[in-house]
């Protein structure tokens, strides 16, 4: 397959995969400065703080980890494909001044409950309506990275009278191109440490410190202690089947929208998100210089402005 046909296929939803590299901050709690060619891992351990408590709730039967930080109209934070709560560790923080942030570990990854059922965004809709039902959460805000962008773009157009404001980072959630290799998607759920490295450079633009090999070694740790590669293949499998597909659906969608996208993102190029910010009517599109799949890690500071405004109305 040739690097063109290879890159539509990841753009399209390899979305997802940019989370299971994730990891990045998979150990994080907030905000890090990183010196160039320092381990990402070590550093974050070093620097790591407990901001938000540990706490569980039961869905559907199965026990749920979340992080919950701060008061006001609620937020709900989603990581993406092989990712966790703490993924958002440089947004908690800044954001619980001034809401009530709510961030799990969604069916099937982090500290939550791993059922082997087969996943697919449909699942995370009715899991996200049940946590907000068990939490006594009505009406939420929602900010969704790669998976978590297409689960939450599913979870308004299903349930628009439970979502307040939408924000999508450079999410997934459009049909793969009809020429593309089924079989690139394993990549998705790497069981080694060269497809680890062949994938970080498609997540981060900073690959000085994200993919270096010393990064590569603890994402590749991360990846195999996770236990969630089944979670991932059938979300994969999924995919391939064309369920759960946002095309020609977001027209539907009548709630404020913010897409914040990084300009160097190799997964979900920017043209995903122009085509989000198109077919979503009244949208507005942020994007962040040198930056990559995940903004919310690689630009905090604008990442965490850009939220703050969009949801105190300021967009």
């Amino acid at each position: 397959m040739n690097t063109t046909r290879m890159r539509r296929l990841f753009f399209c939803f390899a979305l997802a995969a940019l989370t299971l590299m994730s990891a990045r901050s998979s150990f994080a709690r907030q905000p890090i400065t990183l010196n160039p060619g320092a381990n990402p891992i070590r550093a974050v351990l070093a620097q790591q703080a407990a901001a938000a408590p540990d706490k569980w709730v039961t869905v559907y039967g199965a026990k749920l980890h979340y992080l919950e930080a701060g008061s006001g109209p609620a937020v709900i934070l989603l990581h993406g494909l092989g990712g966790d709560s703490s993924n958002w560790a440089s947004t908690i923080g800044p954001l619980s001044q001034k809401y009530r942030v709510i961030v799990p570990d969604q069916i099937g990854f982090g500290k939550s409950d791993k059922p082997l059922i087969n996943y697919r965004v449909a699942t995370y809709v009715d899991f996200l309506r049940g946590l907000m039902k068990e939490l006594k959460v009505d009406r939420a805000s929602l900010v969704g990275n790669s998976l978590g962008g297409w689960i939450a773009s599913a979870f308004a157009l299903a349930n628009p009278q439970m979502v307040d404001r939408l924000v999508l980072v450079d999410a997934a959630g459009f049909s793969l191109p009809k020429d593309s290799d089924p079989s690139v998607l394993s990549a998705l759920n790497p069981a080694t440490r060269d497809h680890v490295k062949q994938l970080l450079p498609l997540v981060f633009y900073n690959t000085a410190m994200f993919a270096s090999e010393p990064a590569v070694d603890a994402f590749f740790a991360r990846k195999i202690n996770a236990g969630d590669s089944y979670t991932t293949q059938r979300i994969i499998e999924s995919i391939i089947r064309g369920e759960d597909v946002l095309d020609a659906k977001l027209g539907a969608v009548k709630n404020p929208t913010l897409i914040a996208w990084g300009r160097e993102d190799k997964l979900t190029p920017l043209a995903m998100g122009e085509r989000f910010k198109k077919e979503i009517s009244g949208s507005e599109l942020v994007v962040f210089e040198k930056c990559g799949h995940v903004p919310q890690m690689e630009k905090p500071q604008e990442f965490n402005a850009a939220l703050m405004k969009f949801l105190g109305g300021g967009m």
